[in-house]
């Protein structure tokens, strides 16, 4: 490059966002897959790298209009496919919902940028909950806001405080995100926790931005109660699709669902629909099976419930959780993830993204370390519960070898002679 030449720059905003779920770690995996290494890779929830399938008769569904996927539809989403969303919303009891409230996107992912899009100024607020998913994050980032953080202490089982989220509002704050059930915690929000949330939108005008992607995806008789029913009339977006329920996560299915009074969300909602047409419209082949998802045969619940694969595996990671003397694990009650925290001698000098590192290296597993998702400690990690439970066994047999070595060395007693020399 000659002097006259300058690199490219990039936004600088960017350099603010993480989202080390698929970053530098997974960079290194890749390099040391290609290296001839054969690695253990936890760090994404993608049921179709595991072996699970999307149900059979999602599968028809698409087979069956393949040969009407090749035009764009509607921006919005096939209507078929928003008329049966609608109708299942109104079933649980959400309000106010219309077809024309009902938007598909390309993953959730598509719909968490939009729907931000459509609402921030340069310099808004949005609460966020701390852990949290980090596109939430990034996508708010990226949008000229700000995410501020409230606590789901661990030590509370990982749910949030009313009053402390209820504290962090400020004049500039516009909405407040729940993600329930939780990734990466697997916490899932009683009704009552629920209602003191939406009683703090309520006072302060906030938009609730509900990922509830995980709704059916629960553990041990724990319950999923939908916020939009109890938000009413007060402006609610609630996310899902067909990726992880459904276990289609490369179809990109995601839809969102405008609830609330019609007369306080009309002009947010005719935005959305103006950036829902500046992307023309979400991927058609996937949306026929929308229909068949949420009218066809529950297929997730025998796998996550005593014998079904996710139960198994899940059981797996608590039982080795609590045989370690390094490891201590809140139970995950919903999603597909274990967050584990490092304790003992162990954790002495702990770093997460030093350990995720070291445990690459020396033993072949991918994990994602705890503060990729906007936490201030160190002491965690997330794994995902796809893997069979026997792999996911001897996944954690290795990961209390390489906690052991650490502890080992934090209590090695140093000889006097040494002492004595470094003095």
């Amino acid at each position: 490059m000659s002097s006259t030449e300058k690199t490219l720059a990039v936004r600088e905003r960017l350099s603010e966002v993480r989202y080390e779920i698929r970053g530098e770690l997974n960079r290194r995996a890749h390099a040391l897959e290609a290296a001839g290494r054969e690695l253990i890779k936890l760090n994404i929830g993608n049921p179709g790298a595991f072996g699970f399938r999307a149900p059979e008769h999602l599968q028809q569904a698409i087979i069956r209009d393949i040969d009407s996927t090749d035009p764009y539809t509607h921006q919005l989403g096939l209507p078929a496919a928003r008329e049966a969303l609608a109708s299942a919303y109104r079933k649980r009891g959400a309000p106010h919902v219309d077809t024309d409230r009902v938007f598909v996107g390309n993953g959730v992912s598509e719909l968490i940028d939009m729907t931000l899009r459509a609402l921030l100024n340069p310099g808004d607020e949005v609460l966020v909950p701390s852990p949290d998913y980090p596109l939430w994050s990034a996508a708010t980032i990226l949008n000229d806001g700000r995410p501020v953080y409230y606590r789901c202490a661990p030590e509370n089982g990982f749910m949030p405080d009313p009053v402390e989220v209820e504290a962090l509002v400020s004049a500039r704050t516009r909405a407040i995100v729940l993600i329930n059930p939780n990734n990466p915690t697997g916490a899932v929000y009683p009704r009552e926790l629920l209602e003191r949330l939406v009683a703090v939108a309520r006072r302060h005008n906030l938009l609730l931005l509900v990922d509830e992607i995980y709704d059916q995806v629960l553990y041990d008789g724990a319950a999923f109660e939908p916020t939009a029913p109890i938000a009413g009339d007060h402006p609610c977006i609630t996310f899902s699709g067909l990726s992880k329920v459904h276990r289609a996560c490369g179809w990109r299915v995601g839809w969102a669902i405008l609830t609330g009074s019609h007369e306080r969300t009309a002009d947010y909602r005719n935005a959305l629909d103006l950036l829902s047409g500046l992307r023309l419209c979400a991927n058609v082949g996937g949306q026929y099976a929308i229909e068949a998802a949420v009218n066809g045969p529950d297929t997730i619940s025998a796998l996550c419930a005593p014998g079904g694969r996710l139960y198994e595996t899940r059981r797996a990671v608590v039982e080795a959780c609590a045989a370690s003397e390094h490891l201590h694990l809140i139970e995950p009650k919903g999603a597909l993830y274990a967050f584990p925290s490092v304790v003992g001698a162990a954790a002495r000098g702990f770093d997460d993204h030093q350990f995720a590192l070291e445990l690459l290296e020396t033993e072949d597993v991918l994990i994602v370390p705890g503060s990729s998702f906007n936490v201030p400690y160190r002491d965690h990690f997330r794994v995902t519960l796809l893997p069979e439970a026997g792999l996911m066994r001897e996944v954690f047999a290795r990961i209390d070898r390489a906690l052991s070595r650490r502890a080992e060395m934090n209590t090695k007693v140093v000889p006097i002679k040494a002492r004595n020399a470094a003095a």
